[in-house]
């Protein structure tokens, strides 16, 4: 393989509008709409406005799980959740597990934390929530496996409707994700698994925090 130096990147054409936060009225209708569905919305001005209203939700001693994300890392919610001391931190203890020897026990582990955090590549203005994965790994505690699910989303990831939620998807976040996986691996990206959580049968299980501001990609 050749060194990261000299590998050649490949960059697929990148569209720069879905990083535009949406409007206030956007962000509104959104919230009202996950509400109506039995989501729990709570809107915050910043990042570490949204890193405190995450806080408010978890407590110390909590089984945390959480799938890559870069709205985590950026309001330090990441490294707060490994490194403080206070959480059950899953993914440090997954980490240090062998793919090769402990696949079923990662798998099983990774698939029902008491709590999941994460984040959206797109939430439409009908309270459609997207998230797009290459392996599905984050996707099963999204949907189902976790106890409860959390979930910060900046404004950029407002759109109108699902079909503009997929163009986001493809037309934005992939190309990035995708330069991502070449740089640290030297492996391509892919779009493999796409989950849409359009509502709760449990009032109590999903929270959104929706920030004023962009987060992530």
């Amino acid at each position: 393989m050749k060194s990261s130096e000299s590998r050649v990147i490949i960059r697929l054409p990148i569209n720069k509008s879905f990083a535009r936060p949406a409007s206030s009225v956007a962000l509104e209708k959104a919230a009202a709409a996950l509400a109506a569905h039995k989501i729990e919305v709570r809107i915050v001005d910043d990042g570490p406005s949204a890193q405190e209203a995450v806080l408010t939700f978890i407590a110390p001693g909590d089984e945390i799980g959480q799938g890559a994300s870069m709205t985590l890392e950026e309001i330090g919610l990441t490294e707060l959740i490994e490194q403080s001391g206070e959480y059950e931190a899953l993914r440090p203890r997954l980490r240090a597990m062998d793919r090769a020897t402990q696949g079923r026990e990662i798998r099983k582990l990774g698939a029902s934390p008491d709590v999941w955090l994460n984040s959206v590549n797109a939430l439409t203005e009908d309270g459609d929530l997207v998230a797009a994965s290459a392996t599905g790994s984050q996707l099963g505690p999204m949907a189902y496996g976790a106890g409860r699910l959390i979930l910060v989303v900046g404004a950029q990831k407002i759109v109108p409707d699902l079909a503009t939620a997929l163009l986001r998807i493809r037309e934005y976040c992939y190309p990035l994700e995708d330069v991502a996986m070449q740089e640290r691996y030297g492996l391509r990206s892919n779009l493999n698994k796409i989950l849409i959580i359009s509502g709760e049968s449990r009032p109590d299980r999903t929270t959104v925090i929706l920030v004023r501001q962009p987060l992530g990609r």
